[in-house]
């Protein structure tokens, strides 16, 4: 049985270009603009940002269900907009997890793996989207 959690709500007027996005509770609020064009945000920028916020939730609790520790993790992530050749549009995703506390690079890949299975990012882009995950500098598969 689902159970929601919670429902992020924000209304978003203008699109891509020239666009204009806000959270229901007034937190968030920002310009939208094209890469590279400045005096906003793009929405790769966005999903990079919430989709490394919410792997790094699910190694939290990848932690406290295996009762370990992973010091201060960071996560650099990047998200590609790709233009397919029929015209049509996706992303890719890359994220690098660094585990200071885990100096073993299979347990570290083995974390960062299980995360991808817990992680709803991860969850809601399985076989749509690329990503592509290294733990402590090393690929993890799976």
């Amino acid at each position: 049985m689902s159970k929601t959690i919670y429902t992020a709500e924000a209304t978003v007027t203008g699109g891509r270009e020239r666009g204009h996005g806000r959270s229901s509770d007034g937190e968030l609020d920002i310009q939208i603009r094209p890469p590279n064009e400045g005096g906003g945000t793009n929405p790769e920028q966005l999903f990079a940002v919430g989709y490394a916020a919410c792997f790094e939730g699910a190694l939290g609790t990848v932690a406290r269900r295996e009762r370990t520790e992973l010091g201060d993790v960071s996560i650099d992530s990047r998200v590609s907009l790709i233009a397919a050749d029929d015209r049509t549009f996706g992303i890719g995703v890359e994220m690098d997890v660094a585990l200071p506390a885990v100096a073993d690079a299979e347990e570290a890949k083995r974390i960062v793996a299980a995360a991808h299975r817990v992680c709803p990012y991860s969850n809601a882009t399985r076989g749509n989207v690329d990503v592509t995950l290294t733990a402590n500098g090393e690929p993890v598969r799976g």
